[in-house]
């Protein structure tokens, strides 16, 4: 009962790590609610609700013949589920346990292993998430085409990453300042809503416009995506290459920070948050 368990070989190792990994991923999504149907069906719903809630404006204002040619509401789901999945890893990855959290105290848990079960979590959840949407779309609705599909998947494996590395920045900084973190999450999340330029055509923007988002990673991550999703459509303006150069880089940051964050643990944290 009170041995402890030590990794026979490096593999052996690995296993155990991974069903660590596993393990928690689990609890990182039941987290927010105890049925995990329930939890993949709020997903869902936040998706329709914004889908419909852009498709309405964009309807009122007669902006629909300004956009691409193709299924407009493919147009705008292809810019949502984008900036779903980039917030949702910030938020899960920023929200995992620290170095003070009472699950630390468990043997063989480690931040690492909460950081990536967090996000692994938050990517399971949003890609079913949008092969249930587009299943239900293409089957109830209109048959829709997409011209690169595992293109444009990769494009949502970017999104989450640059996500998961921003999110590991705010860990890292979170113990020391944890007021100006919620703030930084709240007004990240609002200002995306427009500077992830998921209603614009980025190839139709003036050249003063497209100044104020191209700092974005997010922007070029969704109108590059939307060149893979449609067949009409080659991104001139934007970047392949940006978004994952940005993510490197606040990746290489979080773990520093993170380093250092650990050395400095302190148990008051966790009362802070």
């Amino acid at each position: 009962m009170f041995t402890t368990t030590r990794p026979r070989s490096s593999l052996h190792s690995a296993v155990s790590i991974f069903e660590l990994i596993y393990h928690d991923t689990v609890r990182s999504i039941r987290k927010g609610h105890g049925n995990a149907f329930i939890a993949l069906g709020t997903n869902i719903l936040t998706v329709v609700i914004m889908v419909m809630a852009f498709y309405f404006l964009f309807t009122v204002l007669g902006l629909k013949a300004a956009k691409l040619r193709g299924d407009f509401l493919l147009f705008m789901m292809s810019g949502i589920f984008l900036y779903l999945t980039h917030i949702k890893a910030v938020g899960a990855v920023a929200g995992a346990d620290g170095p003070a959290s009472p699950m630390m105290q468990h043997a063989p848990m480690t931040t690492a292993i909460s950081i990536a079960s967090n996000a692994l979590g938050a990517l399971y959840i949003q890609t079913l998430s949008l092969i249930i949407v587009l299943f239900v779309y293409h089957v109830a609705f209109v048959p829709i085409s997409i011209y690169q599909p595992i293109q444009a998947f990769g494009q949502v494996l970017v999104a989450w990453f640059t996500g998961c590395a921003v999110g590991l920045v705010l860990l890292a900084i979170r113990p020391w300042f944890p007021g100006f973190v919620n703030i930084f999450r709240m007004v990240y999340q609002r200002a995306n809503m427009i500077a992830s330029g998921k209603m614009f055509v980025v190839n139709m923007l003036p050249t003063f416009m497209y100044n104020m988002f191209a700092w974005n990673p997010l922007f070029h991550n969704i109108d590059q995506a939307r060149g893979f999703v449609f067949i009409n459509y080659v991104p001139h303006k934007t970047s392949l290459v940006y978004p994952l150069q940005v993510g490197a880089v606040l990746l290489m940051l979080g773990l520093i920070g993170e380093f250092y964050t650990r050395r400095h643990a302190s148990l008051s944290w966790e009362a802070r948050r």
